[in-house]
């Protein structure tokens, strides 16, 4: 991990009391900014969402999709995880934590603002960070980079059904223009782009020149989404500083979500026989999320004041320690993992294979 990555949540922290203290010195920028829409789409932030997205996405190569069959327990699992679990068990977490057991503690108001908030955060697994995961777990890249490439094949057509099926369940209002609007925004253009920009890098300089060009979009990056944050808490600002005990309850329902689906991944790929190096980062990527779009999504729909804007920053706060507490997880418990009977039987058909093959 680079400086950036590494100290994320005390970069978060100090775009924290950047934002508020902007927020009340220079009320009237940030009134600017806020007014500063397209239907629906509040310009500045889409400028800073695209320089967030579009240099993790040049990063994904798709005809990684064509290894998809080489791992496929694992990445039958992690796509279970991701997309028929994730979503819906953190969605019935905020219904309890938020909207029963920490209702008395919360403005009302915001109520299913925070809801949907964590909803978005959940319903879309990370595209970047897990490559830094995976690699810290010593997991198979191969599997990583077709998993990744899979994931934002199929965000592409499930994110929105997803999200406007559980943001009805919650009795929260749709706005379905706004979502669409949304993910073309926010997905489909950024993967487009992605890959019109690697393949023109590509075809000009080869791997050494995207590469390059990788290394220097990767600060930007960072600091568009510094900047988003700053903007946010600018705008939260007063909100918080009445009732700083938010941001932990919000942490509450994302830490158990993400030790939740973690685990079950990581059961499921032992269950399922598979090696190890696969395991640690399906387990990863079954727990992260895709937070830059999560912020993007709740601004457009919800508005830089809201609830559910709030409630994925506290996703971005909490990100870095709680994954790297996963990663030491995996890897202390590898040598239990690789005594599972499925994990051996597996093992050794792999074995007898690359034998039979060394004798031919």
């Amino acid at each position: 991990m680079n400086l950036f990555e590494r100290y994320l949540t005390l970069w978060v922290i100090a775009c924290i009391v950047v934002g508020i203290t902007l927020g009340h010195l220079l009320p009237g920028v940030f009134v600017v900014i806020g007014g500063a829409e397209i239907a629906q789409v509040n310009l500045p932030v889409a400028v800073l969402i695209w320089l967030m997205i579009i240099p993790m996405l040049i990063k994904i190569d798709f005809r990684a999709l064509s290894q998809v069959m080489q791992h496929w327990r694992g990445i039958s699992v992690t796509l279970f995880v991701n997309w028929a679990v994730k979503p819906f068990s953190m969605a019935a977490l905020a219904w309890f934590f938020i909207g029963y057991l920490f209702e008395p503690y919360l403005p009302a108001d915001q109520l299913n603002s925070y809801i949907a908030g964590l909803i978005l955060l959940a319903a879309a697994p990370c595209t970047a960070m897990v490559f830094v995961w995976s690699n810290l777990s010593n997991g198979e890249p191969h599997f990583t980079l077709s998993q990744v490439a899979l994931n934002d094949l199929v965000m592409v057509f499930a994110f929105a059904p997803i999200v406007g099926l559980l943001l009805g369940l919650s009795s929260i209002t749709v706005p379905w223009g706004t979502l669409l609007l949304s993910v073309t925004l926010y997905i489909v253009v950024p993967v487009v782009l992605a890959q019109i920009i690697r393949r023109w890098l590509l075809a000009r300089g080869g791997t050494t020149r995207l590469e390059g060009v990788l290394r220097i979009l990767q600060p930007l990056s960072l600091l568009a989404l510094l900047a988003t944050l700053i903007l946010l808490f600018g705008f939260q600002g007063d909100q918080i500083i009445e009732q700083p005990l938010i941001i932990l309850l919000l942490a509450v329902p994302i830490l158990i979500q993400v030790y939740f689906n973690s685990g079950l991944a990581y059961l499921l790929n032992r269950a399922a026989g598979e090696a190890h190096c696969v395991a640690a980062p399906s387990a990863l990527i079954g727990a992260s999320n895709f937070f830059e779009l999560a912020v993007a999504a709740a601004i457009s729909l919800f508005g830089f004041s809201s609830g559910a804007a709030l409630a994925t920053v506290v996703g971005v706060l909490i990100e870095v320690p709680v994954m790297l507490s996963v990663v030491r997880f995996v890897n202390t418990s590898r040598d239990w993992y690789e005594r599972g009977s499925a994990v051996r039987r597996t093992s050794a058909k792999r074995l007898l294979v690359q034998s039979a093959r060394d004798l031919k």
